[in-house]
Protein backbone atom coordinates (compact mmCIF):
# COMPACT_ATOMS: atom_id res chain seq x y z
CA UNK A 1 0.00 0.00 0.00
CA UNK A 2 1.31 3.42 -0.96
CA UNK A 3 1.96 6.08 1.62
CA UNK A 4 -0.60 8.37 0.00
CA UNK A 5 -3.28 5.68 0.35
CA UNK A 6 -2.39 5.12 3.99
CA UNK A 7 -2.53 8.85 4.62
CA UNK A 8 -5.94 9.08 2.94
CA UNK A 9 -7.29 6.20 5.03
CA UNK A 10 -5.98 7.80 8.21
CA UNK A 11 -7.60 11.13 7.32
CA UNK A 12 -10.91 9.41 6.58
CA UNK A 13 -10.75 7.55 9.89
CA UNK A 14 -10.14 10.77 11.81
CA UNK A 15 -12.93 12.53 9.93
CA UNK A 16 -15.34 9.67 10.63
CA UNK A 17 -14.39 9.75 14.32
CA UNK A 18 -15.29 13.41 14.74
CA UNK A 19 -18.37 13.42 12.49
CA UNK A 20 -21.53 11.82 13.88
CA UNK A 21 -24.79 11.33 12.01
CA UNK A 22 -27.13 12.54 14.74
CA UNK A 23 -28.43 16.07 14.54
CA UNK A 24 -29.32 18.76 17.05
CA UNK A 25 -32.93 17.55 17.02
CA UNK A 26 -31.75 14.07 18.01
CA UNK A 27 -29.65 15.56 20.79
CA UNK A 28 -32.56 17.59 22.17
CA UNK A 29 -35.08 14.76 21.88
CA UNK A 30 -36.54 14.02 25.33
CA UNK A 31 -39.47 11.86 24.26
CA UNK A 32 -40.22 8.24 24.98
CA UNK A 33 -37.76 5.62 23.74
CA UNK A 34 -38.63 2.67 21.58
CA UNK A 35 -38.54 -0.71 23.28
CA UNK A 36 -35.36 -1.82 21.50
CA UNK A 37 -33.52 1.42 22.22
CA UNK A 38 -34.71 1.36 25.82
CA UNK A 39 -33.45 -2.19 26.37
CA UNK A 40 -30.11 -1.33 24.77
CA UNK A 41 -29.63 1.74 26.94
CA UNK A 42 -30.46 -0.16 30.13
CA UNK A 43 -27.88 -2.82 29.28
CA UNK A 44 -25.24 -0.16 28.71
CA UNK A 45 -26.11 1.57 32.00
CA UNK A 46 -26.00 -1.71 33.92
CA UNK A 47 -22.69 -2.79 32.39
CA UNK A 48 -21.19 0.64 32.97
CA UNK A 49 -22.34 0.64 36.59
CA UNK A 50 -20.77 -2.73 37.36
CA UNK A 51 -17.60 -1.75 35.52
CA UNK A 52 -17.36 1.44 37.57
CA UNK A 53 -18.15 -0.52 40.72
CA UNK A 54 -15.37 -3.02 39.95
CA UNK A 55 -13.00 -0.15 39.21
CA UNK A 56 -13.87 1.60 42.48
CA UNK A 57 -13.71 -1.64 44.48
CA UNK A 58 -10.25 -2.35 43.10
CA UNK A 59 -9.18 1.14 44.12
CA UNK A 60 -10.65 0.57 47.58
CA UNK A 61 -8.72 -2.67 48.05
CA UNK A 62 -5.55 -0.94 46.96
CA UNK A 63 -6.21 1.72 49.58
CA UNK A 64 -6.82 -0.57 52.56
CA UNK A 65 -4.67 -3.59 51.62
CA UNK A 66 -2.32 -2.19 48.96
CA UNK A 67 -3.68 -4.81 46.57
CA UNK A 68 -2.26 -3.17 43.46
CA UNK A 69 1.06 -4.19 41.99
CA UNK A 70 2.75 -5.83 39.06
CA UNK A 71 0.18 -8.63 39.00
CA UNK A 72 -2.81 -6.30 38.66
CA UNK A 73 -1.07 -4.30 35.93
CA UNK A 74 -0.37 -7.46 33.94
CA UNK A 75 -3.89 -8.70 34.68
CA UNK A 76 -5.46 -5.53 33.29
CA UNK A 77 -3.39 -5.72 30.11
CA UNK A 78 -4.13 -9.43 29.64
CA UNK A 79 -7.85 -8.93 30.28
CA UNK A 80 -8.11 -6.13 27.73
CA UNK A 81 -6.19 -8.18 25.19
CA UNK A 82 -8.43 -11.20 25.72
CA UNK A 83 -11.47 -8.95 25.53
CA UNK A 84 -10.30 -7.66 22.17
CA UNK A 85 -9.69 -11.18 20.84
CA UNK A 86 -12.91 -12.73 22.18
CA UNK A 87 -15.77 -13.09 19.74
CA UNK A 88 -18.69 -10.66 20.20
CA UNK A 89 -21.02 -13.65 20.40
CA UNK A 90 -19.40 -14.74 23.69
CA UNK A 91 -21.22 -12.09 25.67
CA UNK A 92 -20.77 -13.53 29.16
CA UNK A 93 -17.06 -14.08 28.65
CA UNK A 94 -16.59 -10.53 27.41
CA UNK A 95 -18.54 -9.09 30.34
CA UNK A 96 -16.43 -11.11 32.78
CA UNK A 97 -13.22 -9.96 31.12
CA UNK A 98 -14.44 -6.37 31.24
CA UNK A 99 -15.09 -6.60 34.98
CA UNK A 100 -11.70 -8.21 35.61
CA UNK A 101 -10.02 -5.47 33.59
CA UNK A 102 -11.91 -2.74 35.45
CA UNK A 103 -11.01 -4.23 38.83
CA UNK A 104 -7.35 -4.67 37.88
CA UNK A 105 -7.06 -1.14 36.52
CA UNK A 106 -8.73 0.23 39.64
CA UNK A 107 -6.28 -1.65 41.84
CA UNK A 108 -3.35 -0.45 39.74
CA UNK A 109 -4.23 3.18 39.14
CA UNK A 110 -3.07 4.22 42.59
CA UNK A 111 0.48 3.29 41.66
CA UNK A 112 0.50 5.76 38.78
CA UNK A 113 -1.41 8.56 40.53
CA UNK A 114 0.94 8.43 43.48
CA UNK A 115 4.06 8.31 41.31
CA UNK A 116 3.12 10.95 38.72
CA UNK A 117 0.75 13.24 40.65
CA UNK A 118 1.54 12.44 44.30
CA UNK A 119 -2.16 11.84 44.98
CA UNK A 120 -3.01 9.65 47.94
CA UNK A 121 -5.02 6.51 47.22
CA UNK A 122 -7.72 7.51 49.69
CA UNK A 123 -8.42 10.60 47.61
CA UNK A 124 -8.56 8.50 44.43
CA UNK A 125 -11.18 6.25 45.99
CA UNK A 126 -13.23 9.21 47.20
CA UNK A 127 -13.13 10.71 43.70
CA UNK A 128 -14.37 7.47 42.13
CA UNK A 129 -17.27 6.90 44.51
CA UNK A 130 -19.58 9.76 43.34
CA UNK A 131 -19.56 8.91 39.60
CA UNK A 132 -20.07 5.23 40.42
CA UNK A 133 -23.12 6.06 42.52
CA UNK A 134 -24.27 8.48 39.83
CA UNK A 135 -24.23 5.78 37.15
CA UNK A 136 -26.09 3.47 39.51
CA UNK A 137 -28.64 6.20 40.15
CA UNK A 138 -29.24 6.62 36.41
CA UNK A 139 -29.56 2.87 35.89
CA UNK A 140 -32.12 2.52 38.69
CA UNK A 141 -34.07 5.43 37.25
CA UNK A 142 -34.03 3.86 33.79
CA UNK A 143 -35.70 0.71 35.12
CA UNK A 144 -38.85 2.66 36.01
CA UNK A 145 -39.48 4.77 32.93
CA UNK A 146 -38.86 4.98 29.21
CA UNK A 147 -39.05 8.76 29.18
CA UNK A 148 -35.67 10.30 28.49
CA UNK A 149 -36.54 13.50 30.31
CA UNK A 150 -37.33 11.62 33.52
CA UNK A 151 -34.03 9.73 33.44
CA UNK A 152 -32.01 12.85 32.70
CA UNK A 153 -33.83 14.83 35.40
CA UNK A 154 -32.79 12.12 37.84
CA UNK A 155 -29.21 12.67 36.72
CA UNK A 156 -29.62 16.41 37.32
CA UNK A 157 -31.18 15.78 40.73
CA UNK A 158 -28.25 13.62 41.83
CA UNK A 159 -25.75 16.24 40.66
CA UNK A 160 -27.60 18.98 42.54
CA UNK A 161 -27.76 16.80 45.64
CA UNK A 162 -24.01 16.28 45.49
CA UNK A 163 -23.44 20.02 45.07
CA UNK A 164 -25.69 20.73 48.04
CA UNK A 165 -23.95 18.23 50.30
CA UNK A 166 -20.55 19.52 49.22
CA UNK A 167 -21.61 23.10 49.92
CA UNK A 168 -22.77 22.18 53.41
CA UNK A 169 -19.59 20.22 54.07
CA UNK A 170 -17.41 23.10 52.85
CA UNK A 171 -19.02 25.39 55.43
CA UNK A 172 -17.98 23.06 58.20
CA UNK A 173 -15.40 24.33 60.64
CA UNK A 174 -13.38 21.15 60.16
CA UNK A 175 -12.65 21.87 56.48
CA UNK A 176 -10.27 24.62 55.42
CA UNK A 177 -10.80 26.88 52.41
CA UNK A 178 -8.27 25.06 50.24
CA UNK A 179 -10.02 21.72 50.73
CA UNK A 180 -13.42 23.29 50.14
CA UNK A 181 -12.19 24.86 46.90
CA UNK A 182 -10.86 21.50 45.74
CA UNK A 183 -14.15 19.80 46.61
CA UNK A 184 -15.99 22.36 44.49
CA UNK A 185 -13.73 21.63 41.53
CA UNK A 186 -14.40 17.92 41.90
CA UNK A 187 -18.15 18.56 41.89
CA UNK A 188 -17.88 20.64 38.72
CA UNK A 189 -15.92 17.90 36.97
CA UNK A 190 -18.47 15.35 38.14
CA UNK A 191 -21.36 17.47 36.84
CA UNK A 192 -19.64 17.75 33.45
CA UNK A 193 -19.15 13.99 33.42
CA UNK A 194 -22.83 13.39 34.11
CA UNK A 195 -23.69 15.82 31.33
CA UNK A 196 -21.49 13.82 29.00
CA UNK A 197 -23.33 10.64 30.05
CA UNK A 198 -26.58 12.29 28.92
CA UNK A 199 -25.14 13.15 25.50
CA UNK A 200 -23.59 9.69 25.22
CA UNK A 201 -26.98 8.17 26.01
CA UNK A 202 -28.55 10.16 23.19
CA UNK A 203 -25.98 8.78 20.76
CA UNK A 204 -26.70 5.23 21.91
CA UNK A 205 -30.43 5.76 21.44
CA UNK A 206 -29.81 7.16 17.97
CA UNK A 207 -27.57 4.25 16.95
CA UNK A 208 -30.09 1.75 18.33
CA UNK A 209 -32.41 2.62 15.45
CA UNK A 210 -29.94 1.05 13.00
CA UNK A 211 -29.20 -2.27 14.68
CA UNK A 212 -28.03 -4.03 17.79
CA UNK A 213 -25.91 -2.19 20.34
CA UNK A 214 -22.81 -3.98 21.59
CA UNK A 215 -23.11 -2.88 25.21
CA UNK A 216 -19.68 -4.23 26.17
CA UNK A 217 -17.93 -2.19 23.49
CA UNK A 218 -20.04 0.85 24.34
CA UNK A 219 -19.02 0.59 27.97
CA UNK A 220 -15.37 0.04 27.13
CA UNK A 221 -15.21 2.94 24.68
CA UNK A 222 -17.14 5.51 26.70
CA UNK A 223 -14.07 7.67 27.30
CA UNK A 224 -12.54 6.94 23.90
CA UNK A 225 -15.60 8.48 22.23
CA UNK A 226 -15.47 11.58 24.44
CA UNK A 227 -13.44 13.91 22.14
CA UNK A 228 -15.46 13.02 19.05
CA UNK A 229 -18.81 13.51 20.78
CA UNK A 230 -17.75 16.82 22.32
CA UNK A 231 -16.51 18.18 18.99
CA UNK A 232 -19.68 17.10 17.19
CA UNK A 233 -21.88 18.56 19.94
CA UNK A 234 -20.01 21.85 19.85
CA UNK A 235 -20.37 21.96 16.07
CA UNK A 236 -24.14 21.45 16.34
CA UNK A 237 -24.49 24.12 19.01
CA UNK A 238 -22.49 26.66 17.00
CA UNK A 239 -24.64 26.05 13.94
CA UNK A 240 -27.85 26.66 15.88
Amino acid sequence: MKFSDMKLQAMNAVRAYFVRNWTREDLMNTGEMTQHAYASLKRVYLTLFFAMWSFTFGSYLHWIWEAGGRFTVLSSVASLLCLYLTSPSSVRTRVLLLMIAAFSIGASIGIFTKYFFEIDQELVFRLLAPPTLGIGFIWVGSTYTRERSAIYKGCLFYSCLLFYSTFNASNSEYIDSHTAHRMLKVCIVFALFMGYIVVYSQEILYDAHFGEINFVNRTLSIFFRLPGILVHTARLCLRA
